[in-house]
């Protein structure tokens, strides 16, 4: 008993990083040359282990593909939610908050960028079998920054004219777009000019500031 687990939590670990390179290795050959292009062999080869061990790990490449949008989306949302929360613990307002979570989301992306171009390559699809995992994921983030917006509102430090729902997806979409722009047109800027380009932004509309 004593021998299983203090064994388990190797073995947990092993398979966590084993998982890990597969996520690596299938978001950057997918990036780079479509889902329907990219083999299982190519992941493997790519992640350095056996084709086996994708099976292993995973039923199918579209079942890989779907865990990746839940791993990948997972981080995101809990940065987010650290942001916010850090903020929070700082004495910050609401839109400070708002502020951290979109530097948080820059970070990520430069962190990240091939996930998120497919993440974003992603939501304009609708024939995929992994539509319903994706609408899900992009709920968790959207809802992370709904919460902020609501928090707000309650406070009396947004207006509670306040469209929740949709402020939080632009607020989403123009960290997507504007990372996106920066990474593939703009690289030379820096990741504090651009987030001081996205703050002043949202001070001025979500904040109130002219």
């Amino acid at each position: 008993m004593v021998e299983t687990s203090s064994a388990t939590p190797g073995v947990t670990s092993r398979r966590e990083a084993t998982r890990q390179k597969l996520y690596e290795a299938a978001v950057t050959l997918i990036a780079e040359q479509g889902f329907s292009a990219t083999t299982v062999d190519e992941i493997a080869e790519r992640a350095g282990v056996a084709k086996g061990t994708v099976y292993y790990n995973f039923a199918s490449k579209s079942v890989l593909f779907e865990e990746l949008l839940r791993h990948g989306v997972g981080l995101l949302t809990a940065s987010l939610q650290e942001a916010a929360e850090r903020t929070g613990r700082e004495g910050g307002r609401t839109v400070d908050a708002l502020d951290a979570m979109v530097r948080a989301g820059l970070e990520f992306i430069a962190r990240y960028p091939a996930f998120t171009q497919l993440y974003v390559a992603e939501l304009w699809r609708t024939n995929r079998a992994w539509q319903p995992t994706l609408m899900v994921v992009r709920r968790q983030v959207v809802a992370v920054i709904e919460d902020v917006l609501r928090t707000g509102v309650a406070r009396g430090e947004l207006s509670g004219e306040i469209d929740v729902s949709l402020t939080a997806a632009a607020l989403v979409g123009m960290v997507l777009v504007a990372a996106l722009d920066w990474q593939s047109f703009q690289p030379e800027r820096s990741l504090d000019d651009v987030h001081a380009a996205l703050s002043r932004l949202l001070q001025g509309r979500v904040g109130g500031r002219g």
